[in-house]
């Protein structure tokens, strides 16, 4: 079993103890103090989370943040009925755009996502929502050591969204989604946040 870490380990520049990563720059405190964990609802909020997780993939999640205000304009604040109506022409416009990450894959993958949630039989935070596990009787994690990149849940959920038609959304993914939006609390021990998320 791995021992607690010590409460100074820790513990930001503010004073604040924070999981670990959280205190490495101040995108991330910020990021981690007001929503990592939090629970989210919302079509366009949560696509936008979805979308950008897609986009971190092989990134460092503080270039995402760094570069989210430029993505919400290029991608009309992530209402997925707009971006369901780009065409080719859009996608060869946002390759030109330096203030994102300029992916064509993951460009074409959010185009698809965006017409995936318009076929959608229940609202898109339904669905989501639908794969978080029960916050009762979970364990929390200890470390960030402790904290799964892959959970049944998650895997299912990936499954899922790719029977509907997206795409750039596998298990890790669909994890780091569910831990974003506050359908899994993975604060750690020590932690300020840590259990203050609570859905």
């Amino acid at each position: 079993m791995t021992a607690p870490a010590a409460p100074d380990a820790l513990r930001g520049d503010d004073g604040l103890s924070r999981c670990a990563w959280g205190n490495t720059a101040p995108d991330y405190a910020e990021y981690h103090d007001a929503e990592w964990g939090v629970p989210l609802r919302g079509e366009a909020a949560l696509f936008e989370r979805l979308s950008l997780e897609a986009f971190q993939s092989g990134l460092s999640w503080l270039v995402i943040l760094r570069k989210r205000p430029a993505f919400r304009r290029a991608f009309v604040d992530f209402r997925p009925e707009r971006i369901a109506e780009f065409t080719d022409a859009d996608v060869e416009r946002l390759l030109t755009d330096s203030g994102i990450v300029r992916n064509r894959a993951k460009i074409r993958a959010t185009i698809a996502n965006a017409r995936a949630v318009a076929g959608l039989d229940q609202p898109l935070d339904e669905l989501l929502w639908s794969f978080a596990p029960p916050a009762a009787g979970r364990a929390r994690p200890r470390t960030m050591a402790d904290v799964p990149a892959v959970t049944p849940e998650s895997t299912v959920m990936a499954k899922a969204l790719k029977k509907r038609g997206f795409v750039f959304v596998g298990p890790t993914t669909c994890y780091a989604l569910m831990q974003a939006t506050g359908m899994v609390d993975d604060h750690v021990e020590g932690c300020w946040r840590a259990g203050v998320t609570g859905r």
